[in-house]
């Protein structure tokens, strides 16, 4: 399922004349779609200037660097990756199942959706560098959504194998980014075979947490 919307957004933002308060949230939304139709490489800060439509050293004034935009744009991924992530976990109405599953699959999409920046949140250079804690700190909160939905498993006492949550989530998510990585590789190039691999796995995973 494509998200038509976001990148509506996207190009709604990025081609907003500039005010007082939503520069660097434009800068943002303009580089996620420039990343997103061209690539990493393509994307620069004058670029980025250009499509906004403000002088080439307004970024700079909340973007030291390519580097620093980079990370931001991977930290805003995390973000919105762990909304969705928020939603299905606290969906009281649905079974612990249910929302298993639709976290797996929203995880799927928005991976499938954003390749790229899925890349690019999962890169090595941002998670080397020390200088990007707002961006590790998205990231961990983001897995940290994924934790407690196993964690209300075992509230619930629905773990029948001594592991703790946060090991089988850890697990989990271990196949789950291995799965979401073939899809942006292209090695699976049909979404219907990457959503069947990953309903096999939850269902695999049921089995395990109820032995």
């Amino acid at each position: 399922m494509k998200d038509t919307s976001r990148t509506s957004n996207l190009k709604a933002s990025a081609n907003q004349p500039y005010h007082h308060g939503n520069l660097r949230l434009a800068l943002l939304n303009a580089s996620v779609e420039i990343i997103r139709s061209q690539g990493v490489s393509a994307l620069s800060l004058r670029k980025l200037a250009d499509m906004v439509g403000v002088s080439r050293t307004a970024p700079y004034h909340h973007f030291k660097d390519k580097g620093a935009l980079l990370a931001a744009v991977a930290s805003q991924g995390f973000e919105e990756l762990s909304l969705l992530l928020s939603k299905v976990v606290d969906d009281d109405e649905a079974p612990l199942n249910a929302r298993l599953q639709q976290a797996v699959m929203d995880y799927l999409d928005f991976a499938i959706q954003h390749p790229t920046q899925y890349e690019l949140m999962f890169g090595q250079a941002l998670w080397q560098d020390s200088e990007n804690a707002r961006f590790q700190r998205n990231a961990k909160d983001c897995f940290r959504q994924y934790v407690r939905l196993f964690e209300l498993f075992a509230d619930q006492g629905l773990i029948k194998t001594q592991e703790p949550p946060l090991r089988l989530a850890q697990m989990t998510w271990a196949s789950l980014h291995g799965l979401a990585r073939l899809a942006s590789d292209g090695i699976f190039a049909k979404q219907k075979d990457i959503k069947e691999i990953a309903q096999t796995t939850v269902r695999h995973l049921e089995i395990i947490l109820q032995k």
